[in-house]
């Protein structure tokens, strides 16, 4: 009995401390229902859109808070860039359920994402530079940018601008994570990488530019199909890695 009274109060002692980081998530969540009435203001969004967006991101909160290191207590700038970035994101998933919304401000659209390239870039020099780098951020930020390209990708095809192929883009970070599931090794921890980032820089930038309005279906076929055979690629070169260290230990 005293056993699981001390359990229960480490895990009561475990959410009091990471408190501060729910309020800041919180904070997040009120940030997309601006966002969502500046939308609705000015651009004539569809009344669903709050529920759609909303439901992204307290998606995206529930796995953040489910993954929370204890250690920490607040997000942190780097984090809170991230988070910010998130929104955006969440934004333009959320837009997704209305094709027509999305056709007559793809412009508007694929601005919103281009501000969330940018913040990709600005969320690790805040680390850096705050000395606040740690692992739950290097990963928070690596399954955004997962998610970032599937969403770009499903655009594309909601936008009826290239087939489902290119979902295969967005699919290959959760191939990548289920095959790990059956060959272990696959899960072991990659050297950094400038190529990777290039990559993932490289891959969503195609992906903006096919989804502007002006740009020829022949010719985002042909942008695209680029980045992923760079992509493509890259995945290898990483499996060949891992496949070669298989055998030693971490």
């Amino acid at each position: 009995m005293r056993d699981t009274s001390h359990h229960a109060s480490g895990r009561r002692a475990s959410w009091v401390h990471g408190l501060p980081a729910v309020l800041e998530l919180l904070l997040g969540l009120c940030l997309v229902g601006l966002l969502v009435e500046t939308l609705q203001w000015h651009l004539a969004a569809p009344p669903g859109l709050g529920w759609m967006v909303g439901g992204v991101y307290l998606a995206m909160a529930v796995m953040i808070v489910w993954g929370w290191p204890v250690a920490l207590r607040w997000l942190g700038w780097a984090n809170r860039v991230t988070l910010l970035r998130g929104v955006l994101i969440a934004l333009l998933a959320g837009s997704m359920a209305f094709p027509a919304f999305m056709q007559r401000h793809t412009l508007e659209m694929v601005g919103l994402a281009l501000l969330a390239l940018c913040l990709d870039g600005l969320d690790g020099w805040v680390a850096r530079h705050t000395h606040s780098a740690t692992a739950f951020g290097a990963r928070f930020d690596m399954e955004l940018d997962a998610f970032f390209i599937a969403v770009l990708c499903c655009a594309l095809v909601v936008l009826d601008k290239l087939g489902g192929w290119v979902l295969l883009c967005g699919a290959l970070r959760y191939g990548f994570v289920v095959a790990g599931l059956v060959w272990h090794w696959l899960q072991r921890p990659l050297p950094p990488s400038f190529r990777r980032q290039l990559v993932c820089v490289w891959q969503v930038a195609s992906l903006l530019v096919a989804l502007l309005p002006f740009v020829a279906p022949f010719w985002a076929m042909l942008c695209v199909s680029l980045a992923l055979v760079l992509l493509m690629y890259s995945f290898a070169s990483d499996v060949a890695w891992l496949y070669r260290q298989r055998r030693t230990r971490i």
